[in-house]
């Protein structure tokens, strides 16, 4: 097998064990993926995968070749970082993966600065609470709320980031403020949708009654429009709600859900000029911010204009 095409069709169905997912991740529709599926085991002369009512099983064929793909994969990111490392240029393109709600209260505004002193380098930004995979390339920097482990990866903590209850003055007028985590279960609570991961939403589920929850939402940018909205108390991080002048604390900041805020590159592409100069120009415009990020909100816009 020649055809690193043949390859990508395979990985893909593997990994999404779907051609829904397949094709979701190849950029087509899923009929496309499955007459390529059909085409390739016939010039090869055996079964892939084996077909379930919505899943794609690989065979020991399959299985080999899934195997076999992933090491090409390495060996081309490998080589894909290993020249775009070499690259001293501060022109081209830069794909940054970030939260909603880091873009939405700070990042747009220190990405203005870097543009405006580096107007050859294109941004493009990837808003996703999903960890997006660096040695793979699906990203060249995370802004993330997590140290990196991986070995291949380096990276810069920029700050702590704590988390707290907020409620809006609509919605405390008139009843008694919580005044510890038991008294949070009789307010009307934001919750998150039931599929979320988040180690917000886990803390929730083990900390507030099931019966508080009355709103849920997968977006955190919208639970705060809810608690602004006078729906309910929300837990978010306090940079986020913090500068909203219509919202205030309910509680103290929860050190079990602190996190690092950590700006990551794949070791390969440190030494990029246009990932070294993002480095210092959004690193640098990040620790300016690292009282908001941090909670200390008192005189916070003053320090940061």
């Amino acid at each position: 097998m020649s055809d690193w095409n043949e390859f990508r069709i395979v990985l893909a169905i593997g990994r999404a064990g779907s051609l829904v997912g397949a094709a979701r991740d190849l950029g087509h529709d899923h009929s496309t993926v499955f007459r390529w599926l059909n085409a390739l085991e016939r010039r090869r002369g055996v079964q892939l995968f084996d077909r379930g009512a919505n899943q794609y099983v690989p065979t020991e064929a399959g299985a080999q070749m899934v195997m076999a793909a992933e090491r090409l994969e390495a060996e081309i990111m490998a080589l894909d970082r290993s020249i775009a490392g070499r690259d001293a240029k501060l022109l081209g393109k830069l794909r940054i993966t970030s939260s909603e709600t880091l873009s939405y209260r700070i990042l747009n505004e220190v990405l203005e600065g870097f543009r405006q002193e580096h107007d050859g380098i294109e941004l493009e930004l990837l808003v996703d609470n999903r960890q997006l995979d660096l040695i793979r390339r699906e990203a060249d920097i995370a802004i993330r709320a997590t140290r990196p482990h991986e070995g291949e990866l380096f990276g810069r903590k920029i700050a702590s980031t704590p988390w707290t209850f907020y409620g809006s003055r609509l919605y405390l007028a008139g009843r008694e403020p919580p005044t510890d985590i038991a008294s949070l279960s009789r307010h009307v609570v934001i919750g998150w949708d039931n599929g979320a991961v988040a180690a917000a939403s886990t803390w929730l589920a083990e900390n507030i009654s099931p019966h508080a929850f009355a709103y849920r939402s997968s977006s955190l940018i919208n639970q705060l429009m809810a608690v602004k909205a006078g729906l309910g108390l929300a837990l978010l991080p306090c940079y986020l709600g913090d500068l909203e002048p219509d919202i205030e604390r309910v509680h103290e900041p929860l050190a079990e859900l602190t996190r690092e805020l950590w700006l990551i590159t794949h070791k390969d592409l440190r030494n990029t000029a246009r990932v070294r100069a993002f480095f210092d120009h959004v690193g640098g415009g990040l620790l300016a911010r690292r009282a908001l990020l941090e909670g200390e909100h008192g005189g916070v816009l003053a320090a940061i204009d």
